[in-house]
């Protein structure tokens, strides 16, 4: 009988009763990853690292050790973290051939807590997309529907768990970059508080926005991870140091009657499918009947979240990626170079591809001289504005509910041509990235073209445990088969 993962805790009863071995687990997980090549989602296999550690996990087990937190458990992470001795390039020609000196603190915490890293997932370069065409290894297929996309930036790490390639997988949310993948993948997806995980060991894109996020095919899946990877790191300055992190798991869903909000623009004026339209005005009704209010609430700034993002994202990655020259780090061009100017201009222009490029231009000119305070200075008070009308709302509701994207995931190549409509397609998830907010996709709909789709929850700055329980309670209440 093949190994069936079911979730987590079931999966640790299989071990405490003998029914489940780490290393047989492992072995499952390296033939499926073997069968879904065509998908092109997992970039590096650790196989020699993931089979010690099971063994080790075995013995553990044997010797009458109690299970660790996520003990046996089979994650991969995404192409943008670091993890001792192994290859990571952030989806980039920049970073071919290079290998981590040292693991990022959410890869510490994974290891420590148990998890066995089975590899590393393909994604956006440098994590700048949403489709998960941008990328130096090929694009990632949606296991759903081959000839769409995954969407992005996290799209190989949305298809390792929608495919049965690991249990869990690490991402990271810049924009939208876990939960806009999830939903297009049918999986969830967890984008935690600004702060709230570590970001010592990820590859910077927008070191203001970006976020370790958390994949798995369940609430509660998603939560355990959290639990483990949250929390003060004195290697991320960033990170929430004197805030408690309370345990999300085993607190159940929310019961009292519960207050939502919904941002007037997010279900008519930005125009989502149709059918993404009904079904979530659906749940309103049916939260409404189970005793929960739901409030239409106006939110004029919806029409600058995407340009303010925009700015401020790409003057962000200007500067992150401005390391990346082929003298301190990344690919060195071998032809002659006359002078230096020139040797920069060779190495990034072979290293970084189109989008990549594209972004640091604009982030460049928006830091220009003449244009800062135009543009960057503007879009950072827009910003703050954000915030303020965001805390605003929650000192009324315990949560907004949205979607996640606009529409289902679109066909491999539709967005290519048109930049702008890739970037306007982030218009429900780049809010949460500007306000500091958590976020989770839930994968609670079917589309009649069999595609899946979702709801996206979002809760007040530091309420992660509120947003895991109200996440478990849409999804016992409102998940379709």
């Amino acid at each position: 009988m093949s190994f069936q993962f079911s979730g987590i805790s079931q999966y640790h009863q299989q071990i405490q009763t003998g029914t489940a071995t780490c290393v047989a687990t492992v072995q499952h997980y390296l033939q499926q990853i073997a069968n879904a090549k065509p998908l092109n989602a997992i970039l590096h296999v650790f196989e020699q690292e993931a089979m010690a550690q099971a063994a080790e996990l075995d013995a553990a087990v044997a010797a009458g050790k109690p299970l660790l937190p996520l003990h046996g458990v089979v994650v991969t992470i995404k192409d943008v973290l670091n993890y001792e001795g192994q290859p990571v390039t952030a989806g980039s020609h920049m970073l071919e051939g290079y290998k981590a000196v040292y693991s990022a603190t959410a890869v510490k915490r994974l290891l420590d807590a148990g998890a066995i890293i089975i590899g590393s997932t393909n994604c956006d370069e440098f994590a700048m997309g949403s489709t998960n065409e941008n990328c130096a290894h090929g694009v990632v297929r949606n296991a759903a529907d081959p000839n769409r996309v995954p969407g992005g930036s996290s799209g190989g790490a949305a298809v390792a768990v929608q495919a049965g390639l690991c249990m869990i997988a690490i991402g990271s949310d810049t924009g939208g970059s876990v939960r806009q993948p999830a939903d297009y993948c049918g999986v969830v997806g967890l984008k935690p508080s600004y702060g709230r995980i570590s970001r010592y060991g990820l590859i910077a894109y927008a070191s203001s926005f970006d976020c370790v996020g958390v994949l798995g095919q369940s609430v509660a899946d998603v939560a355990a991870v959290y639990d483990v990877l949250a929390g003060p790191d004195g290697l991320d300055s960033t990170a929430m140091q004197d805030q408690p992190t309370p345990a999300v798991t085993a607190l159940g869903t929310a019961q009292k009657p519960l207050r939502f909000a919904w941002l007037q623009p997010t279900l008519g004026e930005t125009s989502p499918d149709a059918e993404i339209q009904s079904a979530i005005r659906n749940t309103f009704a049916q939260l409404e009947a189970a005793g929960h209010t739901v409030t239409a609430v106006p939110f004029d700034l919806m029409e600058y979240i995407v340009p303010t993002y925009y700015v401020l994202t790409t003057a962000e990655a200007s500067s992150n990626l401005g390391r990346f020259d082929g003298i301190r780090y990344g690919h060195a061009a071998k032809g002659n170079a006359d002078d230096l100017t020139a040797f920069y201009k060779q190495n990034r222009s072979e290293g970084f591809g189109t989008e990549v490029k594209r972004r640091i231009m604009l982030g460049t000119f928006v830091l220009s001289a003449g244009y800062f305070d135009a543009y960057f200075t503007k879009a950072q008070q827009v910003r703050a504005k954000i915030v303020a009308e965001t805390s605003l709302i929650f000192s009324a509701f315990d949560a907004i509910l949205m979607p996640v994207s606009p529409t289902i995931a679109p066909l491999l190549g539709e967005l290519n041509q048109d930049p702008v409509s890739m970037y306007l397609a982030d218009i429900y998830t780049v809010f949460a990235n500007l306000a500091g907010i958590p976020g989770l996709a839930l994968p609670l709909y079917k589309h009649s073209n069999g595609m899946p789709f979702g709801l996206q929850v979002l809760c007040n700055r530091g309420e992660e445990v509120l947003l895991h329980r109200i996440g478990a309670y849409l999804e016992a209440s409102f998940k379709s088969n």
